[in-house]
């Protein structure tokens, strides 16, 4: 599990709820002045996930406002951006006289720097979502790309605004599958799809380093990947095209990797395999049926491909996983098979 702290009003006094957690705000974002309807028994939590330079904080609050004003501003500026996702509930920005509505489908950038109002939350229910600090200056853009991000309307249903989009709720759901030493990888990954995503937004992804843009797409790789692991099309060829790349050059791309493309995507649909035939509730689920799901029509294929990488049939597997009390899932595979 990643390193976690977490809030939540019910464990204090009702009447030191709304003024602690004004006071978190601060620290964890920059100082605002909050209001609220329900400041007297104020309901609110917050997990705050280190993710290294970065930080992710999922949470719920009832319906209040944030004003960062330029009083604040020139007390105390820590130089970054907010990147709020909406889970339910809706928030609306106004940045001098322009006002926009963010939801579940879009992403919300506040620059510590300028001054914002921000609503959050519907009538008396609890507003949900993930925010995102990171500071600028981890950002491998221009500053004054940088500078414009606030005004950007980023989507978070397709690009790299939906993988980043993914990546922070899947971190609101949790984090037990992460050990502590993975919050600065988390991080990284983070600043290079937010990058992406602004220089995309802004149609400058020339101004990115070579490195952050090779893993910004091999990220976007890896995830088509993920979605297309059922279809027994889907090939080194296949994934190049998707991405409007050539073949070699994505083979370059994997040079950086422990394994070749192809090697990759048999690998994924082999574990996936190997998890089907261990689960009891599928236990009449036929070996080639399971095969198919995963990519392999030809059930022969299948068989000579997952004893080259498990040294048994699946059929054997299956009875080894299930009669077993305990049995690993997912035994290793051997890599040299590039």
């Amino acid at each position: 599990m990643l390193i976690e702290r977490v809030f939540r009003s019910e464990d204090l006094p009702p009447a030191d709820r709304f003024d602690s957690w004004r006071e978190l705000v601060g620290q964890t974002h920059a100082p605002m002045e909050l209001r609220s309807d329900h400041w007297a028994d104020f309901r609110a939590s917050q997990r705050l996930l280190d993710l290294g330079s970065v930080s992710v904080w999922p949470t719920a609050f009832q319906p209040q406002s944030f004003r960062r004003t330029p009083k604040l501003i020139r007390q105390s500026d820590p130089e970054g951006l907010h990147i709020s996702l909406p889970l339910s509930g809706a928030l609306r920005a106004v940045r001098g006289e322009e006002e926009a509505a963010y939801g579940p489908d879009s992403l919300c950038i506040v620059d510590t720097s300028r001054p914002v109002d921000i609503h959050g939350g519907d009538d008396a229910r609890l507003h949900t979502g993930v925010g995102l600090e990171v500071p600028k200056a981890v950002l491998p853009l221009p500053r004054n790309h940088v500078d414009q991000a606030a005004r950007l309307r980023l989507s978070a249903q397709d690009g790299f605004g939906s993988l980043l989009a993914q990546l922070l709720t899947q971190l609101a759901r949790g984090t037990d599958s992460y050990q502590p030493t993975d919050g600065p990888r988390l991080g990284t990954v983070v600043v290079d799809l937010l990058s992406a995503l602004i220089a995309h937004a802004l149609d400058s992804g020339n101004s990115l380093p070579p490195e952050t843009r090779r893993q910004a797409l091999t990220i976007r790789i890896r995830a088509f990947v993920q979605r297309h692991l059922h279809d027994p099309h889907l090939t080194p060829r296949a994934v190049a095209a998707a991405h409007h790349i050539s073949t070699s050059y994505l083979h370059r791309i994997f040079q950086h990797e422990e394994e070749t493309v192809a090697a990759w995507i048999r690998r994924q649909r082999l574990e996936r395999a190997c998890h089907d035939l261990a689960d009891p509730a599928q236990r009449t689920t036929p070996i080639h049926a399971i095969a198919a799901r995963w990519g392999f029509p030809r059930a022969t294929d299948f068989t000579r491909v997952f004893r080259a990488a498990y040294g048994m049939p699946p059929s054997d597997y299956r009875n080894h996983a299930l009669t077993s009390v305990r049995v690993e899932a997912c035994p290793s595979q051997s890599r040299t098979h590039r």
